[in-house]
């Protein structure tokens, strides 16, 4: 009798763990934040970065970043961007992040634009330093892409045109007549 029922647990066991489907040692899926997105997100205190991604002319000379701040803050706030260029200088600029949940995007084709000057070429991933006020700031790799695919048509920025020389004549003067006066003229006889 006894073997019975320690048999009737051993089935019982093996069918429990058997039409589970090993749910007690893998892992959930829906536990792990995935980014749906080409862009990286990150969070800096109260300012959350989202979907930042560097769209670049096809040798990385110039880049805009195509990226939306989210602030929890209730008052706004100025967000350091800085990064190491590939000439291996540091380039840092201040951004203007609206706090009370209001979203602040920038690069789009009608809206602001933060400008990265010799940045890697797309395809790769480029660090950008986050940080604002006394927060600790954070590191994140930026992918870089170009305006091929169709959502990023006309984001990529272009130069400025620089001024063109134009030749110069030298100025020419001509002589200006001088009026006579003829109360002083000599030539009167009197």
């Amino acid at each position: 009798m006894r073997s019975r029922f320690a048999s009737i647990a051993v089935v019982a066991t093996l069918v429990t763990f058997g039409t589970a489907g090993c749910a007690f040692i893998t892992p959930q899926a829906t536990t792990y934040e995935v980014e749906t997105s080409d862009g990286v997100n990150a969070d800096v205190g109260d300012i959350s970065i989202r979907n930042a991604t560097l769209i670049s002319d096809d040798e990385g000379e110039l880049a805009s970043m195509l990226v939306s701040f989210v602030s929890t803050s209730q008052s706004d706030e100025l967000l350091t961007v800085q990064y190491e260029d590939s000439t291996g200088k540091r380039v840092s600029q201040k951004v203007s992040v609206a706090g009370k949940q209001a979203i602040s995007s920038f690069g789009g084709k009608d809206g602001d634009q933060i400008l990265l000057e010799n940045v890697s070429k797309p395809g790769s991933l480029f660090p950008v330093f986050f940080q604002y006020g006394s927060e600790e700031g954070q590191q994140v790799l930026v992918p870089v892409l170009n305006d091929s695919l169709p959502e990023y048509s006309g984001l990529a920025p272009t130069p400025s045109p620089s001024p063109t020389p134009r030749p110069t004549t030298p100025a020419t003067t001509t002589p200006t007549p001088v009026p006579t006066n003829p109360d002083t003229d000599s030539n009167s006889g009197e």
